[in-house]
């Protein structure tokens, strides 16, 4: 992806930055290197994740994410009602961690439910530490015979 400017704004007191960039489109989709190493990562995971275990309308679930940033997905997915689920979750790539809160509007379909939302990559660590973004897709299926989730995350962080 070929960068034609980058504006950056920084909030010293309270530790936050925001990032624009313009670009040409029909370059190449790597991640761009940003002021003082920061760069931006086009995130497309996938995870398929099977219940570890289930404490009220809290599914703990454990799985393989496959994608930009491959690795064990962890999704702590809490059914607040008949039409909205909150989820945590976290991936564990080689060499760091990325963590994010989810929220998405739920339906059920016979014997599948379904949601679809929003989520903030809000911190990481290792490889990953600076990893931060906003306003990702959030979405996924839940089998209501096993409980299993199938999750899909896709949108941009700075790292």
């Amino acid at each position: 992806m070929r960068v034609w400017g980058v504006l950056c704004a920084v909030s010293p007191g309270l530790g936050t930055f925001a990032v624009l960039e313009l670009h040409d489109a029909r370059a190449s989709r790597a991640p761009i290197a940003l002021a003082h190493g920061a760069r931006v990562i086009s995130l497309n995971e996938r995870g398929s994740l099977r219940l570890t275990s289930k404490h009220g309308f809290t599914l703990n679930e454990r799985g393989a994410a496959s994608g930009t940033i491959p690795g064990t997905i962890y999704v702590h997915l809490r059914i607040v009602s008949t039409k909205r689920v909150t989820a945590e979750v976290n991936i564990y790539p080689k060499g760091g961690s990325v963590s994010g809160q989810g929220t998405a509007s739920y339906r059920r379909e016979g014997a599948t439910g379904s949601f679809s939302g929003s989520l903030s990559i809000e911190r990481g660590s290792g490889s990953y530490n600076h990893a931060r973004g906003s306003g990702l897709s959030f979405s996924g299926t839940i089998a209501r015979s096993n409980s299993a989730i199938a999750v899909h995350v896709s949108g941009r962080m700075t790292d």
